[in-house]
């Protein structure tokens, strides 16, 4: 591939050093079962914190669609607003006898 030079047979005594001073260790039994164990350490806590997320989105969804479903149906409507004076009269109408009798009108005060 590549086009030997002379430092190549140098190179090559350098990495057989290399791989006889650091050898590969063999995976021992527990090797698959620790490693995934380190993993759930660390995905515990993204998992149960992204399923309390979900249980917050799932309720506030459930919140708006309750208050848009209240918005959205019809109510009674309130009676309308009467002011004082109206109520008054609607109250105390002209056909009542302590209302009906004779108004004199006195034009001279006496003892002028």
């Amino acid at each position: 591939m590549y086009p030997t030079r002379g430092g190549d047979d140098k190179l090559d005594s350098l990495l057989q050093v290399y791989r006889a001073a650091c050898p590969d260790r063999e995976p021992s039994a527990n090797f698959m079962p620790g490693l995934w164990r380190r993993i759930e350490s660390r995905r515990n806590f993204t998992f149960s914190f992204q399923r309390m997320v979900r249980g917050f989105v799932t309720a506030a969804a459930a919140v708006t669609l309750a208050i848009g479903v209240y918005v959205s149906l019809p109510r009674a409507r309130p009676a309308p607003e009467v002011s004082y004076l109206e109520a008054l009269a609607d109250a105390n109408t002209l056909d009542t006898p302590e209302n009906v009798g004779p108004v004199r009108l006195e034009l001279n005060e006496p003892g002028r």
